[in-house]
């Protein structure tokens, strides 16, 4: 049962930290010259679209931190093999966790380093 539930949880946050690379990515690939002309009627949709990408980001955020909290008490509460396996699990994690923080780091400066541009 152990195997199951991180097998869904490695998948969960997985899918977690390709949508917010996606997020990431699009919002990445808009040039400055883009963002200049705001043809009417698609306020709503950049509104909605930094709306969207805030919560995916704090909830990547939130999962990200709860599940090292579970990693940890598992850890210490551990038998010797039992932490051994909970360092192979918390590499990806780790790199998971980093991908999730900095990917909305990164997109955050480049839209406000772009809008900048524009001001």
């Amino acid at each position: 049962m152990k195997t199951r539930t991180m097998k869904i949880l490695v998948t969960l946050i997985s899918v977690l930290i390709m949508v917010a690379m996606l997020g990431s990515v699009v919002f990445a690939t808009t040039s400055p010259g883009e963002l200049k002309p705001n043809p009417e009627g698609t306020e709503g949709i950049s509104e909605l679209g930094e709306k969207l990408m805030g919560i995916l980001s704090t909830i990547g955020m939130v999962v990200s931190v709860l599940v090292l909290m579970v990693l940890g008490i598992k850890y210490m509460m551990g038998s010797a093999e039992e932490k051994a396996e909970y360092k192979k699990t918390m590499i990806p994690y780790v790199v998971g966790a980093i991908l999730i923080f900095g990917a909305s780091t990164i997109a955050t400066m480049v839209f406000n380093f772009a809008d900048g541009l524009n001001k």
